[in-house]
């Protein structure tokens, strides 16, 4: 098999020229001198990439001609941050999971933030692609976001996001113990002068906004809470908790003082949606911060 080299190529990959279409795992196993099972790990880990995108579909069609880079250690190394993990990379979008303190696009003159991060990885795996923002966390929220990687798929999503997803939870430590198991809250949402988001149980011109808990873990000071979005608006469960009395921990805006792990206790964990290019059900979770569990 034909092995190339290309300029400015990290050397932890190596690099070869498809000879002969074939779908790729097989491909692989035939003509790379590694193990099936690393193949398929490295698949797996998201350390092949074909003309320069990274694929991870086992019967992804090879066509003579391509570029293929494998990683030597079975995973994706272009990207690394400690503000986000990278879960998942097609042609048309990005699934990562951000840490607590990172905004999610630009603000102001601060630089720190995800757009300009996953950005610089398109730039450094020579992807002529930007992230697009599509929705966004808190700075000190965690969890799992959506980027796009072009203008067409950032508007399919924006202008359809309440359709194409499904299902999208967060889990938040609260001060206190929550005294129902299930349960709703519903109101209108809307920002003041400060703009402090306040809410109301009737119309006063903001946007309406429902969410529904379940109340998983209890102790004495705390509990552990999940929540399912019915609308994404601003701010929302931090006030709804607030308008239940349980305030999220760590929240210095609407919160009562309880800080017992110094961070907003707030992490997106849960994420599913149709794929706006290829219709599939795309369905990401993370685990419960290890952080949080300890309280309980």
């Amino acid at each position: 098999m034909k092995k190339t080299y290309y300029n400015n190529q990290p050397s932890d990959y190596t690099y070869h020229e498809v000879e002969y279409d074939a779908p790729l795992l097989e491909y692989l196993v035939k003509n790379i001198k590694m193990s099936r099972n690393k193949l398929k790990d490295t698949l797996q880990g998201r350390g092949i990439r074909v003309g320069g995108k990274t694929v991870t579909q086992f019967d992804f069609p090879l066509k003579r001609g391509m570029k293929l880079a494998i990683s030597k250690s079975k995973r994706n190394n272009l990207f690394k941050s400690k503000w986000l993990k990278l879960i998942y990379e097609d042609d048309f979008l990005v699934v990562i999971e951000k840490m607590p303190g990172i905004l999610s696009m630009a603000a102001g003159h601060s630089s720190l933030n995800v757009k300009t991060i996953l950005d610089d990885y398109f730039h450094r795996s020579r992807q002529k692609c930007r992230a697009h923002t599509v929705h966004r966390l808190d700075r000190d929220t965690s969890g799992l976001m959506v980027y796009a990687k072009d203008m067409e798929t950032e508007q399919i999503l924006e202008h359809n996001w309440h359709d194409i997803v499904y299902d999208r939870r967060y889990v938040a430590v609260v001060a206190g113990e929550m005294e129902d198991d299930d349960g709703t809250i519903a109101n209108w949402l809307k920002d003041n002068r400060a703009y402090v988001t306040y809410s109301s149980p009737v119309d006063n011109g903001g946007k309406y906004a429902v969410t529904h808990f379940h109340t998983l873990k209890r102790a004495t000071d705390y509990s552990l809470v999940e929540y399912k979005l019915e609308t994404g608006r601003k701010n929302q469960i931090r006030v709804h908790s607030a308008d239940m009395g349980h305030p999220v921990c760590g929240d210095v805006k609407y919160g009562n003082g309880s800080d017992p792990l110094h961070r907003l206790c707030l992490h997106a964990y849960m994420l599913h949606f149709t794929h706006p290019v290829t219709q599939e059900p795309m369905e990401f979770s993370t685990p419960i911060p290890v952080q949080f569990r300890k309280l309980f």
